[in-house]
């Protein structure tokens, strides 16, 4: 043991020195080696990271000498790199194959040390201390998710990866910014034009970075600001507590001017994106007599009182709008048709010069054929120069909405995007639920993934989907959301709105206070015939609703920002509702009253519940029996369902799928679920809490699809599964406390697909009963799990064992 122990803190020692002189090479030369500079700039971001716990890591020698070979490699690898780094200075620019060469090279070490250090905190720490830090760490790394997800946090997010134009903007920008007397700038430009895009770029600046550092917030202020939320937001963001509960904007002034006075004297950028017209006091109201302390605005409006200090950002040029049309068409890539340049030069032209405009017009004509080409061209004769208003912007890019017949769905599914609010980003799978019933697309969501990519390709939405492994990529989609930028939104809701309120087949409302429109407030019983219903209200509003006669509505969207929230009367007459989604963009948990009402609606299939208090909903739970599908996404849950007014199976009877995703709360699973005998998908995933499945589980003999992935408490699956015959598919990804699987796995006679990537501290030999799983084609792990299936390969001949991609993510360090 002692010697073990000196062998293991001598390579402890080599591994701090290693890493050290590592450290100080980067450290010397990231400045210098221009070329190379993006790469070794991320490796000396790693290394800033990680080296506060090397100390902990040589300090485990015991541990390191347990994985002697790999310590062995690395320290061997780090002292590589450190030459690496060095021969980084004598690289030409013109030397391409030497700098493709050296960057792959850099990009391994990087995350073969990100790797290495991750493993050794996560798994092989003994000491409680470290334990508890890897859970914290593990914790916030999905709270860090959550809240990107939610679109809360105020970092700057990555430009674009292609621009075009916006070099020498950045540079004047930063010009007028950087200058002394500037405290408040405002950049203004026509909705389309890229502002949001050149400030992204502005934040990418070596100059801009070098000198605000961590201090760049950035808050999206949109068309109904509320001080309080965007106070809250901030605060959240530099992990500060409000001094008092803030209860108006006077008080969230307050908190602001506390938080700045933290940060301070160091220097620092707040950046107002989006400030409609009517909000222009807003930046006022964020002044403060600071040192170093600048506001940047972006608006569609030049504001007069701002006048003194503001850059107007152009439309791009003839050149750069012609690249940007040539790259969004596809023109260059053989798939297209390629018109003659001077047709492209008139599209262009009508553009106006506008990037978003010319994304949407040359993504509509992607591949395209040529007689397409040629219609729009006609139609597009016309030559808009410059847009003097959005609804000049708006009306050329409805242009860009011509679908061939085949395609008319994905035009439906555009402007049902307007029914969620500006600057969200839009569950993915929300829209499957409400595509499948709209449009009775598959189950799966395998068409409405394919219609939300042809509107990517098409520019009008971004679909951002996370890595997949083989198992997942069709039937795995609630980390996937989408965004979409505001005018395109505007251009949504206002081709929803071409017909009269009472006939238009998808009818969005938002109301702002208790301001309800005027048209809903003269009928005392206003009938609508929409299939669609989206109403969003903020905090201000007192649940004090107008009647409305929906009996057409198969889709009902509530967005709203309280605490408390009371589901309207009128929902009760609403017959032929098929699916309920409700988001609670507001901070805490929302409960929910009037939840009874549900019980009349005969068609009810699919709800969706954002940030609600079920505690709240099981007190007045009634029977729905024809729901078939619920998800609660960061939902409290915690022991509700042991408090119903009736027995969950009683209130579910028909229930075939349940996803519980991010609630945190959530310890064990309620034992009630286990008595839902339809039951075909239970999806738990990234409850961090839970720590235990019930044995009652077993009695699901119709489950197909079990999947825990990222439920880092739990650490073992009960031996009842051993009845699920009917399972396919089991998923316990990233669930890292199991360390065995089930003794009588190999009872699961229809298991196909078995993932288990990230199961770090499982590494025993398997049951022999695995042996039976004759049905197993794919299996998803690291290559150490890799390994222990090896043997297995010889006796299951079909199976195919898929080493996942590491997923090298840094969100898990210490902020």
């Amino acid at each position: 043991m002692a010697a073990a122990f000196v062998g293991g803190a001598a390579l402890g020692a080599a591994f701090g020195e290693g890493f050290a002189v590592l450290h100080d090479t980067v450290k010397d030369v990231v400045s210098k080696a221009r070329m190379f500079k993006p790469i070794l700039k991320r490796l000396e971001s790693t290394l800033n990271h990680l080296a506060p716990m090397v100390d902990e890591i040589t300090q485990l020698g015991e541990q390191l000498d347990l994985r002697k070979v790999e310590t062995e490699n690395l320290i061997k690898n780090m002292k590589k790199g450190e030459k690496l780094v060095r021969k980084c200075l004598k690289i030409r620019w013109w030397n391409y194959c030497f700098k493709v060469y050296y960057s792959s090279k850099l990009e391994e070490l990087d995350k073969e040390i990100v790797r290495f250090c991750q493993v050794d905190l996560q798994v092989h720490s003994t000491r409680n201390g470290l334990r508890t830090l890897v859970n914290v760490n593990l914790i916030l790394k999905k709270v860090d998710s959550i809240v990107d997800r939610k679109g809360v946090p105020c970092t700057v997010r990555d430009p674009p990866d292609f621009t075009v134009g916006l070099d020498m903007p950045t540079k004047e920008l930063k010009t007028l910014l950087l200058k002394e007397e500037v405290q408040l700038l405002l950049l203004t430009a026509p909705g389309g034009c890229g502002k949001t895009t050149l400030v992204q770029m502005l934040c990418q600046d070596d100059q801009i970075r070098g000198m605000f550092g961590d201090n760049i917030l950035f808050v999206n202020v949109s068309k109904t600001p509320n001080v309080k939320v965007i106070v809250q937001n901030l605060l959240n963001y530099k992990d500060m507590q409000p001094t008092f509960q803030i209860q108006c904007d006077e008080d969230a002034i307050d908190q602001l001017s506390q938080l700045l006075n933290h940060l301070s004297p160091s220097p620092i950028l707040l950046i107002l994106d989006d400030v409609w017209l009517g909000s222009e006091s807003l930046p006022e109201m964020f002044k403060f007599d600071l040192p170093n302390y600048k506001i940047l605005v972006t608006s569609r409006t030049a504001f007069p009182r701002f006048k003194k200090f503001t850059y107007h950002l152009k439309p791009l040029d003839d050149v750069d709008a012609m690249t940007l049309f040539h790259r969004s068409a596809s023109l260059h890539d053989g798939s297209s048709y390629v018109p003659a340049e001077e047709d492209v030069k008139k599209i262009v032209r009508g553009c106006g010069g506008f990037p978003l405009v010319i994304k949407v017009i040359g993504g509509s004509l992607c591949g395209q054929h040529a007689v397409v080409w040629h219609s729009r061209l006609m139609k597009w004769s016309d030559g808009q120069f410059y847009f003097s208003s959005d609804t000049e912007l708006l009306a050329h890019l409805q242009k860009s909405l011509e679908f061939s017949d085949d395609k008319v769905i994905i035009k439906e599914c555009f402007m049902d995007l307007g029914s969620f609010p500006e600057d969200q980003r839009i569950s993915a799978a929300a829209l499957i639920d409400m595509w499948a019933e709209l449009y009775e697309l598959d189950e799966d969501g395998i068409q409405a993934i394919a219609n939300l990519q042809e509107l990517t390709i098409r520019n009008l939405a971004s679909l951002v989907m996370a890595r997949k492994d083989a198992s997942e990529v069709k039937s795995y989609y609630n980390e996937d959301f989408v965004t979409q930028h505001d005018i395109l939104r505007e251009l949504a809701m206002h081709q929803s709105s071409q017909e009269s309120v009472g006939q238009r087949p998808r009818l969005i409302i938002n109301i702002s206070g208790n301001n309800l429109p005027k048209w809903w407030t003269e009928q005392k019983q206003q009938l609508i015939n929409a299939r669609l219903l989206s109403i969003s209200t903020d905090e201000l509003f007192s649940s004090s609703w107008c009647n409305i006669q929906g009996s057409k509505v198969e889709v009902l969207v509530l967005n709203f920002h309280s605490k408390n929230y009371t589901l309207p009367e009128f929902v009760e007459k609403m017959d032929k509702l098929k699916v309920l989604i409700l988001n609670n963009y507001g901070f805490f948990l929302s409960k929910i009253s009037n939840f009874q009402l549900l019980r009349s609606l005969p068609n009810l299939k699919r709800i969706r519940l954002e940030k609600v208090s079920i505690s709240s909903l099981c007190e007045t739970l009634v029977p729905l029996k024809s729901l078939k599908k619920i998800s609660l996404f960061m939902c409290n849950i915690g022991k509700a369902f042991e408090n119903c007014t009736i027995q969950v199976s009683d209130a579910f009877p028909n229930l075939t799928e349940i996803n519980i995703d991010y609630c945190n709360d959530l310890e064990e699973l309620p034992v009630g679920l286990c008595d839902i005998v339809h039951l075909k998908k239970i999806s738990i995933t990234n409850c961090h809490k839970l720590f235990a499945l019930p044995e009652e589980i077993g009695k699901l003999v119709n489950l197909e699809v079990l999947r825990l992935r990222s439920c880092t408490d739990l650490s073992e699956l009960p031996d009842s599964i051993r009845s699920l015959h009917k399972l396919s598919i089991l998923d316990i990804s990233d669930c890292l406390s199991i360390m065995k699987l089930p003794k009588h796995i190999g009872e699961l006679c229809n298991l196909k697909e078995l993932n288990m990537k990230g199961c770090l501290r499982l590494r025993t030999q398997f049951p022999e009963s695995i042996m039976d799983l004759e049905q197993l084609k794919l299996v998803v792990c690291d290559e150490e799990r890799a390994r222990l299936w090896e043997p297995i390969k010889e006796f299951l001949t079909e199976l195919k064992v898929e080493v996942a991609e590491k997923d090298i993510n840094l969100n898990w360090l210490p902020k």
